[in-house]
């Protein structure tokens, strides 16, 4: 079969559905990749070995006018290309190319990997989305959800049928490539990670709060940020806005980088005070690398957390709380952080293991290929 996997980036794709694409070549199937242009997209077609398919598209905005020209570019690529299923995932590729797969014939499985801002601020655009899921998923002939929050929000608005709708745990994580260090050790000085976007949404600005209180408490104790800067729409916080905050010298921050497991390993405890989540792939990634979590009691982060086990949960949008979590984990002997890590570890490979979700993936796609002959 010819499968497509549609989303918002090409850096996506590398990123988080890296080994989805090797385990449909593994079975047998051709891979496109479908997506704006990035520096990554050379990568999907050099190092993955699937065949790169750009596509115009603007993740951010809500023009009518422009989303009906982005699905009749959606529908006219498909019937180029002719995929016999197509795996959309974030929301633009979820509606619109919902819409052009049906009106092309073709098969959808879409993932519903976070709600975004538009479930978070409740305005007349999130009503016109509602209106726009409701409408678009009558016709995937499976939806996977990352948390049980976000599926039983979709099914209390009516906006899909219970029997299409499936769990997934996240994006899943590769127990095998991040893998905890072989002996424990504590950072000297205390070490806080924070793997996002720099994106309100992500709590980035009550990180910058929360680090000020704690290296007030403990001098000297490292805050880090690693993500890259987004200053499009209104959730992006802007550069010079960043900088400012940086001046103020309470956080580290590490830009981008292909190789997150490493700054993960010299981490003691990751941090990500979110908004709300699908299921974050860095609090997975940190989990199996055995580090203690600390995040925001909400939707999609709270299921990487057992309270008290492998972490701390804390209170949304507020600083102070994110630090007093903070400073509790900072404060724990290094047999107690230990422990607390090997939870990480432990709940990561019983309940987050990628196969999971690869084998969910591999299944749907068998039985539409079955239906097809």
């Amino acid at each position: 079969m010819r499968v497509a996997i549609v989303i918002n980036t090409s850096w996506n794709i590398w990123n988080f559905r890296r080994s989805l694409v090797k385990a449909l070549q593994a079975a047998g199937h051709e891979v496109l990749a479908v997506a704006p242009p990035d520096e990554y997209s050379a990568r999907l077609e050099t190092e993955l070995g699937c065949r790169f398919v750009p596509i115009r598209m603007e993740n951010k905005g809500t023009n009518p006018v422009k989303d009906a020209q982005l699905t009749r570019r959606f529908y006219q690529l498909y019937r180029r290309e002719r995929p016999d299923i197509v795996l959309h995932y974030t929301i633009k590729p979820n509606i619109y190319g919902t819409l052009a797969a049906r009106l092309a014939g073709i098969p959808s499985v879409n993932n519903v990997s976070g709600l975004g801002t538009v479930f978070i601020i409740r305005n007349m655009v999130s009503r016109v989305a509602l209106g726009l899921y409701q409408f678009a998923f009558r016709f995937p002939r499976r939806i996977f959800f990352q948390n049980d929050d976000d599926r039983q929000l979709f099914l209390q608005h009516g906006l899909v049928q219970p029997h299409i709708t499936d769990l997934l745990p996240g994006s899943g994580v590769d127990i095998q490539r991040f893998r905890p260090a072989a002996e424990f050790s504590r950072q000297q000085p205390f070490t806080f990670l924070m793997v996002a976007r720099v994106l309100y949404e992500k709590g980035v600005e009550e990180y910058f709060e929360a680090a000020r209180l704690v290296r007030t408490a403990v001098p000297g104790t490292r805050v880090q940020l690693l993500g890259g800067v987004d200053e499009s729409g209104n959730i992006g916080v802007k550069r010079t806005v960043l900088d400012e905050w940086l001046r103020a010298g309470h956080i580290e921050y590490l830009g981008t980088s292909d190789n997150v497991a490493e700054h993960l390993d010299q981490a003691d405890a990751v941090v990500l005070p979110s908004y709300r989540e699908g299921t974050p792939k860095t609090l997975l990634e940190a989990a199996a690398m055995a580090k203690p979590i600390v995040t925001t009691d909400v939707p999609g982060c709270r299921e990487t957390v057992e309270n008290g086990v492998n972490g701390l949960l804390c209170q949304v949008r507020d600083a102070p709380d994110l630090a007093a979590k903070m400073l509790q984990i900072l404060r724990l002997s290094d047999a107690e952080l230990a422990t607390m890590g090997r939870a990480s570890r432990q709940l990561a490979e019983q309940k987050f293991d990628e196969q999971l979700v690869l084998d969910k993936y591999l299944r749907v796609v068998a039985e539409i290929d079955k239906k097809r002959k």
